[in-house]
């Protein structure tokens, strides 16, 4: 079985960087096709859910939190107030920075340690692998195609290969 730190830390990695070229590939088809990037970042797949901006803060946020939650680094605890391309181009650095800072014996030995979340009002119990498994991957994946989708659903000439 592959550790905690190989089937987290390069995936969201090689993830965010994927994204990082997603919206440069947004950006320039802002300025070929002359679309306000701010029509963009508004965006979102349904009246009810959150626009582009959102979907990268918690990829960000959420990939960050594998590396305090499991690996133990300290949470570095940033705004979620990103409202142009040049900005969410920062936080993904930030977050491929801080990602880099997690070394792989820093999640040795933690597949049963508990991870606790809290999510409003709720907390939630987990090991590290369940963690990963059930909520940190599926929850960073999620909100990943949710950008790709926004972006496709705006024109964005992007497609599975990207």
């Amino acid at each position: 079985m592959p550790s905690l730190y190989d089937m987290s830390i390069p995936m969201l990695v090689r993830a965010l960087e994927r994204q990082q070229a997603l919206m440069k590939i947004a950006e320039k088809h802002c300025e070929d096709k002359k679309v306000s990037p701010e029509t963009l970042l508004k965006a979102s797949l349904a009246e009810d859910m959150k626009p582009f901006p959102f979907q990268i803060q918690t990829i960000s946020n959420t990939a960050k939190f594998v590396a305090v939650r499991v690996g133990g680094l300290e949470n570095e605890p940033w705004e979620d107030n990103e409202t142009t391309f040049a900005q969410l181009h920062e936080r993904l650095e930030k977050t491929l920075a801080f990602l880099k800072k997690a070394k792989p014996e820093q999640f040795e030995g933690k597949d049963d340690a508990e991870v606790t979340m809290k999510a409003g009002t709720n907390e939630f119990k987990f090991t590290s692998l369940s963690y990963l498994q059930v909520f940190a991957i599926p929850n960073f994946f999620f909100h990943h195609m949710a950008a790709y989708a926004i972006l496709r659903n705006q024109g964005v000439p992007v497609g599975k290969f990207d």
